[in-house]
């Protein structure tokens, strides 16, 4: 069965921005081989609308090296975007999602493949009230922003995630790699 992996930038204090992180080549380099690991991508539409600034560095290729290979590997996997407003999708390896996510989710599980991973705040959320998150990969950038959407926001239930290992970067961040272990307890 194939992992679902909830993997997203955060601050320091908590807040998911995919922005406000200080991405260098190492980081760049990190989410190139996690894409190249998985065969699909779920994605918001804040998130996905965000991530079509990749598509631009293809025709268009940057300076950095680091930023170009993340293009192409972003630009290679295929993106299932989940939306109520959007009617289509102009990248093409995108597709809009025609199920529920609960449902969409399953079924790829059972299919053969990598992994799929999760890159937004909303999906995340959504999966983890389903218990359908496998691996947490958290990445935390040593900025306070002070603002923002915090990535836990409106979860009810006490989770106890397994810490299983880190990956510190030279600039700083730290990725945090933790499973659920399906302990859940209400909150009171």
């Amino acid at each position: 069965m194939r992992k679902i992996i909830a993997a997203i930038n955060m601050t320091l204090d908590g807040f998911c921005d995919h922005t406000a992180g200080i991405p260098d080549d190492e980081i760049h380099q990190h989410y190139a081989d996690l894409l190249s690991n998985a065969d699909t991508i779920l994605y918001g539409r804040i998130t996905y609308q965000l991530m079509e600034y990749w598509r631009t560095l293809l025709e268009n290729p940057s300076d950095e090296k680091s930023m170009n290979d993340f293009a192409i590997a972003i630009d290679k996997i295929p993106k299932i975007v989940f939306s109520h407003t959007l009617k289509n999708v102009e990248w093409e390896s995108a597709k809009l999602a025609n199920r529920d996510i609960e449902e969409e989710v399953l079924e790829l599980k059972q299919q053969s493949g990598k992994d799929i991973l999760v890159g937004s705040r909303s999906l995340i959320i959504q999966l983890m009230k389903l218990n359908l998150i496998d691996e947490y990969q958290l990445c935390v950038h040593s900025v306070v922003a002070g603002s923002g959407l915090p990535l836990f926001e409106n979860i009810n239930d006490r989770t106890i995630l397994k810490f299983v290992k880190t990956k510190t970067f030279s600039g700083g961040a730290v990725t945090l790699y933790c499973e659920p272990t399906n302990e859940k307890t209400t909150n009171r």
